[in-house]
């Protein structure tokens, strides 16, 4: 996310030991890509939101401890996430959009730009009054609706190789399919609302703003589509697929929607006011058109799958000896293979940081993210040295007026404030 554009080039690397060259931020080549974002980022010259896209960049490797710029560093600490994910940081006053270097290193030049582009929209979303919670859809882990928004997925992209009638009918099918979804999951549509605001426009901006031509914009959506069409979980990564998808779709029904988009409004329902089209009632119908029973078939087979997966969740999150860490605050967490656990929360994977009232978290085999969000478990056993936990692949340090005690179960514990 960042607001300002680059004006330098500079690049900065810290080496604590050495290292194999293989695994660090190549300078030369993190600067041919900084470039190639900027070029895009003047190219668009507000063209798509109104505003500038362009921002200070930093691409890291935690590994190795490298990291390189495109304008020169503040001169204070390197954010700790800097290399861990893709992510918009704070850091010298400024918004910067943080990438790990594995994500670009071997990408090609288009699928690279839309990943640098997306974390430099995030610069300026709050500015257009789009920055939004981004809530886990865990309806979207199960067998259902997994059928239905890959359906869904499937009539959209009908939708973008088609024109006319024929792209109208695609459209239709695909807020058929979602109607179904959204009907069997009560509060799921606000949930996936919020989640193609918060994350569904980043992508849709990279992938257009990266696309040379209107029709590599649509090629573009088509990769998203057809890359995550079976991916393990959905629960976070959805919007990253519908948004180009609806945003593209949107571009040629209205070209004007970004003019006045809100935080509150639903890119689906503007495609379909803009294309004045209903859902059809009859869903199953509808399915038989996409494959229906051969995708329902190879859900069956993941769900029995997902369930011997939750059981072993479950032991390790809910029912074994936990540390259970309560209080509000912020961090970064890897959405790709995020696990819901119905009832509990969301199991998120990966590089995990947050820093609340309760004190600092940093983890790498998985946390447990409450239905509340503002409960976090990691698993047990414990061992406690004063006023810090460790745990197989996390550590937990309490913050002053926070207090560490023994939980009702036994091996559990718990992070509260400190009675008077």
């Amino acid at each position: 996310m960042l607001t300002r554009l680059v004006r330098a080039a500079a690049f900065v690397i810290v080496i604590s030991r050495a290292l194999p060259a293989i695994a660090q931020v190549d300078q030369e080549r993190a600067q041919a890509f900084f470039k190639e974002a900027q070029a895009l980022c003047e190219r668009d010259g507000g063209r798509l939101w109104g505003v500038s896209l362009c921002g200070p960049m930093v691409i890291g490797d935690a590994p190795t401890r490298t990291f390189a710029t495109s304008q020169p560093a503040p001169d204070e600490p390197r954010p700790p996430i800097v290399g861990l994910v893709n992510a918009p940081v704070q850091w010298g006053g400024l918004t910067w959009g943080s990438y790990t270097w594995d994500t670009l290193k071997n990408a090609p030049s288009q699928p690279r730009n839309e990943v640098l582009i997306h974390e430099l929209f995030h610069g300026v979303q709050k500015q257009l009054g789009l920055a939004v919670a981004n809530p886990a859809s865990e309806h979207l882990d199960g067998q259902n609706g997994r059928y239905w928004i890959r359906l869904e997925w499937r009539a959209l992209a009908r939708a973008l190789r088609a024109s006319g009638p024929q792209r109208s009918d695609a459209v239709r099918d695909a807020l058929t399919f979602r109607q179904a979804r959204h009907a069997a999951w009560p509060g799921s549509a606000e949930n996936e609302r919020t989640s193609l605001i918060a994350e569904g426009l980043a992508s849709y901006t990279g992938t257009v703003v990266a696309a040379p031509t209107p029709a590599d914009a649509i090629e573009g959506a088509l990769r998203r589509l057809a890359e995550l069409d079976s991916d393990v979980s959905l629960v976070r990564t959805f919007a990253y697929t519908s948004g180009p998808a609806y945003g593209v779709l949107l571009d040629a029904a209205a070209p004007r929607w970004r003019r006045n988009l809100r935080g509150t409004d639903d890119p689906a329902l503007l495609l379909m006011s803009a294309l004045a089209l209903q859902p059809a009632a009859d869903a199953p119908a509808a399915a038989a058109r996409y494959g229906g029973p051969a995708l329902l078939a190879a859900e069956r087979q993941r769900e029995q799958q997902r369930e011997a997966r939750l059981a072993d969740l479950r032991q390790r999150f809910v029912d074994g000896p936990v540390l259970v860490i309560r209080g509000g605050g912020s961090g970064t967490s890897n959405s790709a293979g995020a696990i819901a656990l119905p009832g509990s929360g969301t199991v998120f994977f990966g590089a995990f940081s947050f820093t609340g009232r309760a004190g600092t978290l940093a983890a790498e085999k998985g946390v447990l993210v409450g239905t509340d969000g503002g409960t976090r478990t990691v698993p047990g056993p414990v061992r406690q040295d004063d006023r810090t936990l460790t745990g197989d692949g996390w550590t937990f340090t309490a913050a002053p007026g926070w207090v560490i005690l023994e939980g009702a179960r036994r091996g559990d514990y718990e992070v509260v404030p400190q009675q008077p």
